[in-house]
């Protein structure tokens, strides 16, 4: 790739695999349009950044183009980290674009994961991804149809198993996935650094208030919520408890919290650490808290038998169970604020996948 990952905070940025699958449909693409395998290819990633990939290979096949795109995940500890993502892609006459997955692509087999039961795991940025290069290539060819699209990837099942997908109900492979494009490092030390310099760089700027997010969508919505200096953002991702102790030796007065329901229910439940590897939702205490809204005894037990989170979110919201969220967002500005010993007010802002705030408390 010629445009290599910033190296800000210590570790290599990588590419997600919504990236690498969204290039190896573009080169497969203008390979089948022109009749010559591509070397690299240029796409747009979700945050408009230009990125060149090289392509690992490249051919036609029987009136279709096939390529490929080694996965490079920077510094994190991915066990994707050097995955061969490869896009099988038709024209068709007509217009669109069709994605599915193959070989090695998961597919739901459960509900509360954002994607229709039966379908591959795509997430939604991927797929725009992948539609938007493709579409960028027809365009280049002058082709004013369509194309069929197939992601597969090789040992994406064996990779799998180092994963939760299969408890979650994700089943046959790996995930597309990627918010941004990018992956960032992960690595405890590093991301901790990360965390007291953005705190470090609001505190000599005079800021008595920040925002604190479990991931960059999350910080995204955020900043529409919150009027505050660009500078009062902290993407803390899973590191809630170290965040909150440094916030406190710095004497920071108002801490916001903005996250979606997958970390926040955890934080509701006082776990201050989020990682998947180490904390699980606790679906008995969301079952309660629903049941102390007046929830019915039925969707009381849909929510203790729940797969995830985000099914707890969609049942609550089926079910129109008032006060849910607010009530879970005031469980995390009561911990949070417990946490740090009453050396600051918290307000949580609590989201769905779209930014829209779905509760909202101050403590």
């Amino acid at each position: 790739m010629t445009d290599e990952p910033k190296r800000g905070k210590s570790l290599r940025e990588g590419f997600s695999t919504g990236s690498c699958a969204a290039a190896a449909a573009k080169a497969a693409t203008l390979a089948l349009l022109t009749g010559t395998p591509r070397a690299q290819v240029e796409i747009g990633l979700h945050n408009g950044r230009r990125v060149t990939f090289a392509v690992n290979q490249c051919q036609l096949e029987g009136g279709r183009g096939r390529a490929s795109i080694i996965k490079d995940a920077g510094d994190d500890p991915d066990c994707t980290h050097g995955a061969e993502i490869f896009a099988e892609v038709s024209l068709c006459e007509a217009a669109g674009i069709e994605i599915d997955g193959g070989e090695g692509v998961a597919r739901i087999t459960k509900p509360g994961l954002g994607i229709e039961i039966g379908k591959a795991s795509i997430t939604r940025v991927p797929l725009r991804m992948i539609t938007e290069s493709v579409s960028e290539a027809l365009a280049l060819g002058g082709n004013g149809g369509g194309a069929w699209v197939l992601i597969v990837v090789p040992r994406g099942e064996e990779m799998a198993k180092k994963t939760m997908n299969a408890r979650l109900g994700i089943i046959g492979g790996i995930s597309i996935l990627g918010t941004s494009g990018i992956v960032r490092p992960y690595s405890t030390a590093a991301y901790k650094v990360s965390i007291v310099q953005a705190i470090d760089v609001a505190v000599a700027m005079g800021l008595d208030e920040v925002v604190i997010t479990t991931g960059g969508k999350s910080e995204e919505y955020a900043m529409r919520v919150f009027s505050l200096k660009e500078e009062a953002f902290v993407e803390m991702g899973d590191w809630v408890g170290f965040t909150l102790t440094y916030l406190v030796k710095k004497g920071v007065r108002k801490v916001n919290v903005a996250g979606m329901i997958g970390k926040l229910s955890k934080v509701a439940d006082g776990e201050f650490y989020t990682h998947a590897s180490k904390s699980a939702v606790n679906l008995e205490n969301l079952a309660a808290i629903a049941a102390s809204c007046g929830a019915d005894p039925e969707t009381v037990e849909a929510i203790r038998r729940g797969n995830t989170a985000r099914e707890v979110q969609e049942i609550v919201l089926a079910k129109g169970v008032a006060g849910f969220f607010d009530k879970v967002a005031g469980k995390v500005a009561q911990n949070c604020r417990a946490y740090g010993k009453g050396a600051f007010h918290v307000e949580c802002v609590l989201m769905d996948a779209d930014g829209l705030i779905l509760g909202r408390a101050l403590a």
